[in-house]
């Protein structure tokens, strides 16, 4: 996981005055997203953070000026602060993942130790959610469209292989 805080903007506001958003560049499995956080959203994931792993220090929560100069040192000791948590943290806290968007995908186990894995790593493995591996673009139940020149063989393929599993060559 790489993280950035490539930016900053103000946000005026009816309801109470303007603040700094920034930007949080997250760059993970080969994708890219981004997420805007305030100074206060920082703040508040700091304290939580302080409970379970050992933090870095934070940029001043008290800032005398908003000039531009002043917000380009907060946006890049942001940035060393998020990237010091992801260099010195192996396990990242669920709490730091949810900050950034991330969804948390357990660790399996190394394929060198799959003959012998402790409980707390079965235990994990075993918390995996199931996903979705195929997508089908209208309901494979229903006959195919009078227009469908070919028939759809992975459909039927699967659809088969899931009620007519006695059928399959061997």
């Amino acid at each position: 996981m790489e993280l950035y805080v490539p930016s900053f903007r103000y946000e005026e506001s009816e309801l109470e005055r303007g603040y700094t958003v920034f930007k949080i560049e997250v760059l993970m499995s080969g994708r890219k997203h981004f997420v805007e956080k305030r100074y206060s959203e920082f703040h508040a994931l700091h304290k939580k953070l302080k409970r379970f792993i050992r933090t870095p220090e934070i940029p001043s929560k008290h800032v005398r000026n908003w000039v531009p100069k002043v917000l380009e040192q907060r946006r890049q000791g942001l940035e060393m602060y998020l990237q010091t948590i992801i260099l010195e943290n192996e396990d990242l806290p669920k709490i730091f993942l949810d900050f950034l968007n991330v969804r948390h995908v357990p660790s399996l186990p190394k394929a060198e130790s799959y003959g012998s894995f402790d409980e707390t790593e079965s235990e994990e493995s075993s918390k995996l959610s199931h996903q979705p591996v195929l997508l089908f673009l209208r309901d494979p139940y229903v006959l195919p469209a009078a227009n469908d020149d070919f028939p759809n063989v992975v459909i039927e393929g699967v659809l088969h292989g899931i009620f007519y599993p006695h059928l399959l060559p061997r």
